[in-house]
């Protein structure tokens, strides 16, 4: 895994298995530095982080990690468990996997750092708005029991947890449903020990 204040792809693998209460072993390479691509490639078949090693098995992609962890250990309970809402939970996952690249590539993740508000590029402006929107959009039709965007903590959640941290990170305003969501994903043992760990890392970068 990369490590914590840079690899926003870590911290969605690194959630499940910490919020599924597994035990497991982090090997940390440190992002941005001169030896970075090499120790990556010593450890991922695709040269990116996150990669899972599971005995001989090797899952790479933080998604698919996500799902071999939930199926091979945690019951498939992190998926919620109405098919339509599974459906839906699983199309908002490959969303934010596969999409929002404007606010990804324009607001950097660096987690140990909060800069004031200001403007944003429009495209990034869009991005925000469509997340908001299925933020309160899977509130409103799928959260009950819990404070989650399906209720109960998912992979979905884990998802969109480095866009919590990039809202915190860049000072950008929420409000109703969509601050009380990213307020819960924050106030998330797992999440404050991530934020504790990437403020004790020692290489600013």
């Amino acid at each position: 895994m990369g490590n914590k204040n840079n690899s926003s792809w870590s911290l969605r693998a690194w959630l499940v298995l910490k919020m599924g209460g597994l035990q497991f072993e982090e090997d940390v390479v440190h992002l941005g530095m001169p030896e970075t691509a090499e120790e990556i490639a010593r450890r991922s078949p695709t040269g990116l982080v996150p990669v899972l090693y599971d005995g001989d098995l090797r899952v790479w992609d933080s998604l698919a990690i996500c799902e071999y962890v939930n199926e091979r250990y945690l019951g498939g309970r992190f998926w919620p468990e109405d098919v339509q809402a599974r459906a839906v939970a699983r199309s908002c996952s490959a969303e934010m996997h596969s999409g929002f690249a404007s606010l990804r590539h324009t607001l950097p993740f660096v987690c140990r750092t909060v800069y004031p508000p200001s403007e944003h590029l429009p495209e990034v402006e869009a991005d925000i708005r469509r997340i908001v929107e299925i933020w309160t959009g899977c509130r409103a039709r799928h959260g009950q029991g819990g404070p989650f965007l399906f209720g109960r903590f998912s992979i979905a959640d884990a998802m969109f947890a480095p866009v919590m941290f990039r809202c915190r990170i860049y000072s950008i305003p929420l409000s109703g449903e969509a601050a009380a969501y990213a307020g819960a994903l924050w106030e998330l043992p797992a999440i404050q020990q991530w934020h504790r760990e990437a403020l004790a890392e020692q290489r600013d970068f």
